[in-house]
């Protein structure tokens, strides 16, 4: 792999995450390596066109829409000198086929790097304007999507929806929008019928949708929307809001930062540190 600074080297491939859909949500790297690609492959029913403003006008384009993966090495093969970005939808760390192409980066001597980019989670959480976590409520988040399909052979024993249902905690569910009665059925296999869910559909898009529901309502609201791509499904307790106080910024709580404040006061006491001086 490549160092993440310094000039882009021939025949670097970076695998880059494109974020959710923003052009603004691009990371500052991501950007700069699409203004320094000579080819760039997209796909363009993930990746909104707008996102490549940021490329040289010169640049060659491949949509990987219709494209299978031998396609898309064909690519790489073709341009063995080319600075290549792969653009990935959201991080790049979830459901990307990273894997199959580091191996044939690693098998064939090619240079690569991995840039990470906004997660669809994360946007989908701002768009719903909840925070997945809660004191109390939920410390933990579950990443999957729905089995069966034309997921079963990649669905390993026991990460069923259904199972991770039973810790109650909260669930982030990509890639099933498809299947809003399967859905259902496994989540409640865990989650009461009153838990909350949200539906976000193209998470930062001009045309995003947002719609509130309940497990039990899940599959009808999902139904009547007509969405079947592009969405993100989230359930749990914490969507709701609820629970108790974090002790992070409790007047009671210490930390290193940070005194517990004086019987009757409503502010901690800051503990002193030197004055920094920053260009």
């Amino acid at each position: 792999m490549r160092p993440a600074t310094g000039l882009m080297a021939s025949g670097l491939i970076s695998f880059v995450g494109a974020g959710p859909g923003a052009p603004d949500l691009l990371t500052l790297r991501g950007a700069h390596r699409l203004a320094a690609a000579d080819v760039v492959v997209w796909a363009s029913s993930l990746v909104p066109a707008a996102v490549l403003k940021h490329c040289r006008d010169s640049v060659e384009l491949h949509d990987s829409a219709g494209m299978t993966l031998e396609d898309v090495l064909a690519v790489y093969t073709a341009y063995p000198e080319a600075v290549i970005v792969r653009l990935h939808s959201g991080d790049i760390s979830l459901y990307s086929t990273l894997t199959e192409q580091i191996s044939w980066c690693t098998r064939h001597g090619r240079a690569f790097e991995i840039v990470p980019g906004v997660g669809s989670l994360a946007a989908a959480a701002a768009a719903a304007g909840v925070e997945l976590t809660g004191p109390g409520v939920a410390q933990s988040a579950v990443l999957t999507r729905l089995g069966g399909g034309r997921a079963a052979a990649s669905m390993p024993a026991g990460e069923s929806v259904a199972n991770f249902a039973r810790h109650g905690t909260t669930m982030a569910i990509y890639l099933s929008a498809a299947r809003p009665a399967a859905m259902r059925e496994e989540l409640l296999a865990g989650y009461l019928p009153q838990t909350p869910a949200v539906v976000v559909a193209k998470a930062s898009w001009p045309d995003e949708t947002v719609i509130t529901t309940t497990v039990d309502g899940l599959a009808d609201a999902l139904t009547a929307s007509g969405i079947r791509s592009a969405a993100l499904v989230l359930v749990g307790p914490a969507l709701s809001r609820t629970g108790t106080r974090s002790r992070l910024y409790d007047p009671t709580y210490s930390h290193g930062y940070r005194r517990r404040s004086l019987p009757g006061s409503t502010t901690g006491r800051p503990i002193p540190t030197a004055k920094r001086r920053y260009p």
